[in-house]
């Protein structure tokens, strides 16, 4: 039988080496979003960081909890955070015009890619970063709103609301009424 999270985080106060098991199993969704919301480069760092805080926060970990996914979307998004001024300004900043080729169906096809692109990154930088974390969590991580609300420590309510009102701004920004091609765009992001 394989241990909950729970179960490996509480043995990593005796055994510390159990806490890698952890590192194993969410690493690579927790470094997936961090890529998402920052670049990769960042995201390397931060994964580690989100790593290292969750360790030397293992002992006030609710052990109630059998996945440690929630906390863990939740540290990491707190460290985004400390980065909202770089994420902003790279959601705001104009999209580069593609290269002209020979292909006019490629061409066309990139630039209304990139103009839909362009509009999705200035319609999720126009949110409030309240709002922008939980749509970036259902989104792109696929979080139910209970995770959510454990992830960012706010009631459900809170996360349905928000959600909400993110995709509602994010729709309006896009001109559609479309929530399918609003969700595809954003699993796309």
């Amino acid at each position: 039988m394989t241990a909950t999270d729970a179960e490996l985080i509480e043995a990593s106060l005796r055994v510390t080496e159990k806490f890698a098991v952890i590192f194993d199993r969410h690493a690579p969704h927790i470094q997936r979003y961090l890529a998402r919301r920052l670049g990769q480069q960042v995201a390397d760092d931060l994964l580690a960081e989100t790593f290292l805080v969750a360790f030397s926060k293992r002992g006030r970990y609710d052990s109630s909890r059998p996945d440690a996914r929630p906390w863990l979307y939740g540290i990491a998004t707190n460290l985004v955070g400390q980065h909202r001024r770089e994420e902003v300004r790279r959601y705001r900043m104009p999209a580069a015009v593609p290269d002209v080729d020979d292909h006019a169906d490629r061409v066309a096809a990139d630039v209304t890619a990139q103009a839909m692109r362009s509009m999705l990154t200035g319609a999720l930088g126009a949110l409030s970063v309240e709002d922008r974390d939980v749509l970036l969590l259902v989104a792109w991580e696929q979080l139910s709103y209970l995770e959510v609300a454990d992830a960012l420590a706010i009631p459900v309510g809170t996360v349905r609301s928000r959600l909400n009102r993110a995709r509602r701004k994010v729709r309006t920004a896009l001109g559609t009424d479309n929530h399918t091609e609003v969700e595809e765009l954003l699993n796309n992001g």
